[in-house]
């Protein structure tokens, strides 16, 4: 790329901050590495900067966010590079045929934040309208450029800003939900994965609307379905156990503590022919593999995927003690021989030990276990080696 016509802020490294994980492909600067001082605090949030070393060496150009204990996140390594529409467009793009090669209908996540070069920008792709989560203060800043190169890039006639990420109230951003372009549909959109029908509610849903990042795990699951009586808690809008019914399930019974989740999962039902075999129970997942237990309730197969209890180091040992919980009062559930899926979305909590939250669960229910596979997020959600967090979902499956 040729220098651009002006020139950016620089930040600067503290002399003991680790420029050579940025310089091996690590995307964020935290703010105590940085040279804070009154120039440097002055920047607006969502500025984009030149990050320099100790020793004044150019590392990479940045979005900054003074206030935010992400203080910098890695944009470019070519600091001559130009942060517009044009540098969108070519990321946007090189995305995009990751996903075309993956995928032959228009529904992934199609930008999957820093692993896309893209960092804290989250965009869900549904035909052709497209939901973004800019879960950055760059990113925020930059909302009607990334719309349009959206729009020239894609060919979406819709692109939706959802602004409910936990993301954005660390980054100091607003909660407001905005159509950018085109118009918001107005009814659930249908999407087909592994043969079974979804209603993505885009509008007044949980994050985009619908979890791409469970395709695999949920196609793993229909594997062990056929003509099993299949237990779905924190269903959602029905993700495994539709999967699970399109696979020859004998019953699924989905449980969630989100009446309209369970009305898109009923509609779901319908509209692949499998009402009859369906059922929703309303209510907290907890309390209701409590009372499941007690009515003496057995299921071939059980599948748990809670919402994040550890989506900070903070919250990890509060978050293992619940996936615990989960596990022990789960297992009893699933018949001799039959199985056992439990899965993580937390960032802080790492395969080992979630794996041991796991298994003590089980244990203490009194089952013994085989673990048969472990499964991640699609590769439309690719994992950036540097950064753990891009990981985040895990998948266990058990034999008990």
């Amino acid at each position: 790329m040729t220098a651009p016509s002006f020139s950016y802020p620089v930040l600067r490294m503290k002399p003991k901050a680790n420029a050579r994980a940025i310089r091996r492909g690590f995307p964020w600067v935290f703010s105590n590495e940085l040279v804070l001082d009154r120039r440097a605090k002055a920047l607006a949030p969502g500025s984009i900067a030149i990050l320099e070393d100790a020793e004044h060496t150019p590392l990479a150009l940045v979005g900054v966010n003074p206030a935010s204990k992400i203080a910098a996140r890695v944009l470019d390594r070519d600091t001559n590079a130009t942060i517009d529409r044009d540098w969108l467009e070519a990321r946007l793009a090189k995305a995009l045929s990751l996903r075309q090669r993956l995928y032959d209908a228009p529904f992934y996540r199609l930008v999957h934040a820093e692993a896309d070069g893209l960092p804290g920008l989250i965009l869900d792709r549904f035909g052709d309208t497209v939901v973004v989560q800019p879960n950055a203060f760059w990113a925020d800043t930059l909302i009607e450029e990334i719309a349009d190169a959206l729009m020239a890039v894609t060919g979406v006639a819709n692109v939706l800003k959802n602004a409910g990420g936990r993301g954005r109230h660390l980054e100091g951003l607003d909660d407001l939900d905005v159509t950018l372009r085109g118009e918001a549909p107005d009814a659930p959109m249908t999407v087909e994965m592994n043969g079974a029908r979804y209603m993505a509610d885009l509008t007044g849903g949980q994050k985009t609307g619908l979890f791409f990042d469970q395709r695999p795990n949920q196609a793993f699951a229909q594997r062990l379905a056929q003509g099993a009586r299949v237990l779905d808690v924190f269903s959602h809008v029905g993700g495994f156990a539709l999967a699970a019914l399109a696979g020859g399930a004998r019953s699924a019974l989905a449980v969630d503590g989100s009446a309209p989740a369970l009305a898109l999962a009923r509609n779901g039902a319908e509209a692949m022919g499998a009402a009859e075999r369906f059922d929703t129970r309303e209510g907290d997942a907890f309390e209701t593999l409590q009372a499941l237990g007690q009515e003496a309730g057995r299921f071939d197969l059980v599948i748990c995927d809670p919402p994040a209890f550890a989506p900070a180091k903070p919250a990890l040992d509060a978050g293992l003690r619940a996936y615990e919980r989960v596990a022990r009062l789960s297992a009893p559930l699933v018949e001799e021989g039959g199985y056992l899926v439990l899965c993580s979305c937390s960032h802080a909590a790492d395969l080992s030990s979630f794996q041991g939250a796991c298994l003590r669960g089980i244990g203490r229910a009194g089952r013994r276990a085989q673990l048969i596979h472990t499964g991640g997020a699609g590769p439309d959600h690719p994992l950036l080696p540097q950064l753990a967090e891009s990981g985040y979902l895990k998948a266990l499956f058990f034999r008990l």
